[in-house]
C-alpha cells in the first residue's frame, strides 16, 4: 500500500456529525413543529458553524438564542474556541449536545451568509422543515473559498508592503516585504489546505517569508549596492501571520464575561505569536539581521499623509481578502480602516499621544463607522471592524520583545513587550466602547 493511500485511510481525529440522520419526522413538517431533538440540532449547527468562521462567543450565543426563540424553545450554551456545549429546553423536556471543531479559522464570507440565515429565520422557520434548513446550511458549509492560494499570497504581499510604509519603511523594505510576505502566505495557505497543524504551518510560512526577504536584500546589495540598513524591514515580511481576529474577539468575549472563550482565543493567538516570533528570531540570528530602526524618510507632511491614506487602504483591503471577504466587504472595511488608522497616526504625530491611547481612539472610531455601515448596507459588523483595525496590531513590537529577550536584554525586551500588550489591550477596548454606545443588546447584561 502506498503512503498516499495510507494517508487517505487514516480515520479523522474529529468525527463528523451527520446532521440529517438526526431527523426522523416527515421533511414537510415546518421546523417550528418538529421534535425537540431536531430543533436542538438546528440550534447547535448554526452555533458551531458561526464558531468555525471566527466570530465571538457573544455573537454565537446571540444567534443560537434567535434560532431557539423562533422554534419555541430556550437554550443555554457554554462556548469555547473550538467546542460548544449546550442544552435546549421545551415543555419539561431537555436535550443536550456537545460539538467540537477539528480546527478554527476565519471566513467572513460564510459569516455573512450565516448572519443572513439567522436574520431571515423568523420568516423561514414556519415555511421550511428542519431537513430543508440543514440543506441550506450544507450549501453554506460547503461553499468554496473565494480566492486561491496565490491570490491569498498576493493579498498578503500588498498588505505587508503597505504595513511596512506605515511602520516607517522605505521603497526597498516595501519591495522586499512584498516578496517575503507573498511567498510566506502562499506557502502557509497551501499547508492549510492540506490541514497541516498550526505550529508547522505558522513556522514554515514565517520561515519562508524571512528567507525570501533576506534573499531579496542580499541580492539587492550585490546587484544594486543597497545599504545594509534595510535589514530591519524583514520583520514586516512576517506580519501577515499576526492573529488579529482571535486577539480582538478574545478581548470582546472577556468584556462580555465569556471568560472561557476569551481565554481560549487569546491563548490560541499567543501560540501563533510565540511560534512566529521565535522563528523570526532564529532566522535573525542565523542571517545576522537585527531589528534596528528604519532610516528616516525625507518626505513632506502632506505627502506622508497621502501615502498613509493609500497604505492604510491597501493594507486593510489585503488583510480583508485574506479573511475570505468579498470585494464589497473588503472595500468597505478598507474605507473604515483608512479613516481610523490615519486618524490614529496623526493623533500620535500632532498631539504626541501614547500609542495605546491613540489606538483606543482609532479602534473606537472604526467601531462607530462600522455601526453606521452595518445599518446602511447590512454587512456583518465584525467582518468590518476586525479587518479594519488588524493593521493596528503591534506585530513589530511583539517581535522586538522576543528578539531582545532572546538576547538576554530583559530591560529592552520588557519595554517592547509592555508597549505591545498595552496596544493589544486598547484594540478590543476601543471596539467594545463603540459597541456599548451603538448596540443596546451588547450594552446590557441580562
Amino acid at each position: 500500500m502506498s503512503k498516499k493511500t495510507e494517508t487517505k485511510n487514516i480515520p479523522h481525529h474529529h468525527m463528523s456529525v451527520h446532521w440529517h440522520d438526526i431527523i426522523r419526522n416527515d421533511s414537510d413538517i415546518p421546523a417550528t413543529e418538529s421534535e425537540l431533538k431536531e430543533k436542538t440540532s438546528l440550534v447547535g449547527r448554526v452555533g458551531i458553524m458561526l464558531l468555525s468562521v471566527g466570530t465571538s462567543a457573544w455573537r454565537v450565543r446571540a444567534a443560537m438564542n434567535i434560532i431557539a426563540r423562533e422554534l419555541g424553545i430556550s437554550c443555554n450554551a457554554n462556548i469555547g474556541l473550538m467546542t460548544l456545549t449546550f442544552t435546549c429546553f421545551s415543555s419539561g423536556n431537555h436535550y443536550s449536545q456537545t460539538i467540537a471543531l477539528p480546527n478554527t479559522g476565519i471566513n467572513t464570507d460564510k459569516l455573512m451568509d450565516l448572519e443572513m440565515f439567522v436574520k431571515e429565520f423568523h420568516e423561514s422557520a414556519s415555511k421550511y422543515s428542519v431537513e430543508q434548513m440543514h440543506t441550506i446550511l450544507d450549501k453554506i458549509e460547503n461553499k468554496k473559498p473565494n480566492y486561491k492560494s496565490w491570490q491569498i499570497g498576493l493579498a498578503a504581499a500588498f498588505a505587508c508592503c503597505a504595513f511596512t510604509f506605515l511602520l516607517g519603511g522605505g521603497p526597498v523594505e516595501m519591495i522586499c516585504a512584498f516578496l517575503g510576505a507573498g511567498a510566506g502566505s502562499f506557502v502557509r495557505s497551501l499547508l492549510l489546505h492540506r490541514k497541516i497543524n498550526i505550529i508547522m504551518n505558522v513556522a514554515v510560512g514565517v520561515a519562508t517569508a524571512c528567507i525570501v526577504y533576506v534573499a531579496a536584500v542580499l541580492l539587492g546589495e550585490q546587484i544594486f549596492d543597497i545599504a545594509t540598513t534595510h535589514h530591519a524591514g524583514y520583520i514586516c515580511a512576517m506580519l501577515f501571520i499576526i492573529p488579529g481576529f482571535p486577539l480582538i474577539t478574545g478581548g470582546i468575549d472577556l468584556a462580555k464575561l465569556d471568560i472561557r472563550s476569551g481565554i481560549e482565543r487569546i491563548t490560541y493567538a499567543a501560540i501563533i505569536i510565540t511560534v512566529a516570533t521565535m522563528v523570526g528570531w532564529v532566522a535573525a540570528m542565523f542571517f545576522d539581521f537585527n531589528p534596528a530602526d528604519f532610516p528616516a524618510l525625507a518626505i513632506s507632511t502632506p505627502l506622508k499623509i497621502l501615502f498613509r491614506v493609500l497604505a492604510s487602504f491597501t493594507g486593510v483591503f489585503g488583510f480583508s481578502l485574506m479573511y475570505n471577504s468579498t470585494g464589497r466587504m473588503a472595500f468597505t472595511a478598507a474605507l473604515i480602516g483608512t479613516v481610523a488608522n490615519v486618524a490614529r497616526l496623526e493623533l500620535m504625530d500632532i498631539f504626541d499621544l501614547h500609542i495605546a491611547i491613540a489606538t483606543f481612539i482609532g479602534a473606537a472610531l472604526a467601531g462607530l463607522l462600522a455601526s453606521v455601515m452595518d445599518n446602511r448596507i447590512g454587512l456583518p459588523r465584525i467582518s468590518l471592524t476586525v479587518p479594519s483595525i488588524v493593521i493596528m496590531v503591534p506585530g513589530l513590537f511583539m517581535y522586538k520583545a522576543i528578539y531582545f529577550i532572546g538576547l538576554g536584554d530583559i530591560s529592552v525586551g520588557g519595554t517592547w513587550l509592555t508597549k505591545a500588550l498595552m496596544t493589544v489591550i486598547a484594540l478590543p477596548f476601543g471596539l467594545v466602547f463603540a459597541r456599548v454606545i451603538t448596540d443596546r443588546d451588547f450594552r446590557h447584561c441580562n
